[in-house]
Formats: structure tokens, C-alpha cells, sequence
């Protein structure tokens, strides 16, 4: 285990690897504009257990130039995601400031953290007027260091993703954010397909990470289903971070590669089972496993009957359940004794049958 910080990122909840793991609904822009939507999916994510619900923070102008409009008119790959052009989309499915604040409360009424990614330094100033507890960096912009700059300026505490991202590139955001005196940092491994290969996953990198860096370690997921982001915990993540749906069913960009409700809840139940599973590095054996020692384990027993005054050899030795007797590793000390009593065939040996 590499020993790495613990981030803070808010009153009584810090981030840490090898312990229960702070867990992410990934939202984003699954709402598809419905704040009805969105309040269901994010009470659905409480319910589920979940640490927090994220969003998306971009609007038409902050993310996508005009000419990629005029070349993207409609997506070819799945009908199902389409219902105009790509900027019809983006209109329609951007959160405005206001429902920002909106669901912000919402949250706040429900006991579930609000955050979300922003793609502009307006938008990075419009989380910090709500108050979010880190900003999410998206693996779009790992190489966006203006936009890195600023961020950490905010001195808030920082999960960046690291998808597309080569080793380099994720140490250049990383110094880029320390140089703004920021060392609130949770690196999150990403692959950014929809969904990856589970060849293509490397959870491996995560170990990696933490001893290139020395901050905590967590998982952004895009596979399908909850096994891996569960192998993930087994591996010390200290952030799942998943797509999340009510219906896979919906139009929209992400519902397909989403966890629905069930998934979201094997998740946060299987994390937890882990987390407690994975104990520490000392080895320890329970009182309960202790008492286990007078059932399970073996005992010298006769393996004949045998006569005060013989000399104990090998051959005449057995071991046997229950555990009550001498162990067997204590042989040595028993072979070349002198009984003083007789022994039975199948007769647990005490320390008092010798003189």
C-alpha cells in the first residue's frame, strides 16, 4: 500500500484510499433538460446511497465553436440519442445559472453534495457562488492549463480526470495546479470510451498513479454494469465516479452507458462490503477465529494403544481433531519422552501423560 494525502472537502468528509469510497452519480446532462428529471434522478441517487450527484456546467457558447455546429448536425451513430441538430441539443440540454442554484438546493434539502464540471472560468465562478465542495476537471481538459490555472486558484479541492491523458500530460496538470498553491488533488482514472473494452481499462494505472504523485486515487467509470468500478474499490479507489440514469431507455447522449438504479445500488452496497472486507495491513487474528483453534485445529493423539513407561517414537503418533491437546508443530518436544501412564488408541496425549 502507498501511503498517499487525505483531501478534505468538507466538514467531517475527506477523501483517502483504502477506505469506504466517496461515491459519485454522475448526472451530467442525463436530465436532458427537465429539472423534474433531474430532481427524480438526483433523489434516486440519495436513495441509492450515494455520496454526491455531479452536472455538467457548459453552455452553446462555452464549449463547442460554431464551425463544429455547422459540421455536426445530427448524431449517425444512434438514433435514439438524436432529436435535432447537435446545437438543438446542447440548447436544450444546458443547465442554466439558475437551475443551478435549483438543484443546488435540492441537494441541500435531501443530504446529497452538489457539484459539477465546469468548462469556462464564468462557470468555475458560478460553482464557487454555490458553494460546491470540489470542482470536477473533465479529461477534455487535462491539457487546458489556463482553464487549469484558474481553477486551482479557487483553492478549492480538485478531482481531475485523466482520460486520453499521457503520463506527461497528467504530470503538467498536475505542477500546473500546484504552482497556484493548490495541493488539493484527487487524480481519477479514466479511459474515455463509451463504453471501453475491459481490456482497454487498466485498473492498474491506479496503482501507478499514487506512486507517481502521492495524491489519492479514485475511478471515473464508463464500462457497463458495477463489477468493475466494485474491482476498482478492491483496489483502494477513494472515488466511484458513474453515469447514472432512471431509464436507459431516455434520449440523450449517456443513458445507454449509464448505471440505472439497480447498478447504482450494487455499487454503493458492494463498496462498502469491500471497504470493510479489505481491513489492514497487520495481520490479525479475531477472538472469534481464536475460539475456532479448540475445533478446527489438530491435536497429538495415540496412534495405539500404549503402556506407561515406553518411550514415546514418531510412529506412535497421530493428528486429530479437536484442538484441545498438544499442537502439532510441539512434536518435537514430545518424541524420546517416558509415559508415565497408559494412553488408549485414538486418545488425545496431554503434557501430564509424561514424566
Amino acid at each position: 500500500m502507498s501511503i498517499t494525502k487525505q483531501i478534505h472537502i468538507k466538514q467531517g468528509i475527506s477523501i483517502a484510499d483504502y477506505q469506504q469510497p466517496y461515491i459519485i452519480a454522475e448526472i451530467g446532462a442525463n436530465h436532458n433538460g427537465d429539472m423534474d428529471l433531474a430532481r427524480h434522478m438526483i433523489k434516486a441517487a440519495k436513495q441509492c446511497g450515494c455520496d454526491a450527484v455531479k452536472f455538467q456546467s457548459w453552455g452553446p457558447a462555452s464549449l463547442i465553436c460554431r464551425e463544429e455546429y455547422a459540421r455536426n448536425t445530427k448524431y449517425a451513430d444512434s438514433p435514439k440519442k438524436h432529436f435535432g441538430s447537435l446545437q438543438d441539443m446542447v440548447e436544450k440540454y444546458y443547465l442554466r445559472p439558475k437551475q443551478h442554484e435549483e438543484l443546488k438546493a435540492y441537494c441541500d434539502e435531501l443530504g446529497i453534495d452538489f457539484c459539477s464540471t465546469p468548462f469556462t472560468k464564468t462557470e468555475t465562478d458560478l460553482l464557487c457562488q454555490i458553494d460546491v465542495p470540489f470542482l470536477k476537471v473533465a479529461s477534455m481538459d487535462v491539457n487546458n492549463l489556463l482553464l487549469l490555472r484558474y481553477i486551482a486558484q479557487t483553492k478549492k479541492p480538485i478531482f481531475l480526470s485523466t482520460g486520453m491523458a499521457t503520463l506527461f500530460e497528467i504530470e503538467t496538470a498536475v505542477k500546473t495546479i500546484e504552482s497556484e498553491g493548490n495541493q488539493q488533488i484527487v487524480l481519477l482514472h479514466c479511459v474515455s470510451l463509451y463504453p471501453p473494452k475491459l481490456e482497454d481499462v487498466h485498473l492498474n494505472n491506479m496503482k501507478m498513479l499514487r506512486q507517481a504523485f502521492g495524491y489519492p486515487v479514485g475511478f471515473s467509470d464508463h464500462t457497463f454494469g458495477s463489477s468493475i468500478p466494485l474491482a476498482a474499490v478492491a483496489l483502494g479507489a477513494c472515488v466511484i465516479e458513474k453515469h447514472f440514469t432512471t431509464d436507459k431507455e431516455l434520449p440523450g447522449w449517456d443513458h445507454e452507458i449509464s448505471a440505472d438504479i439497480n447498478e447504482m445500488s450494487a455499487i454503493v452496497d458492494g463498496s462498502r462490503s469491500i471497504c470493510s472486507a479489505l481491513g489492514g495491513f497487520q495481520r490479525t487474528v479475531s477472538k472469534e477465529e481464536e475460539a475456532k483453534k479448540l475445533k478446527f485445529r489438530r491435536s497429538l493423539v495415540a496412534s495405539r494403544d500404549l503402556k506407561a513407561g515406553e518411550v514415546l517414537k514418531k510412529e506412535d503418533v497421530d493428528a486429530k481433531r479437536p484442538g484441545n491437546g498438544i499442537s502439532p508443530d510441539k512434536l518435537q518436544y514430545v518424541i524420546g519422552r517416558l509415559l508415565k501412564r497408559d494412553v488408549e488408541y485414538d486418545q488425545v496425549i496431554s503434557w501430564d501423560d509424561f514424566n
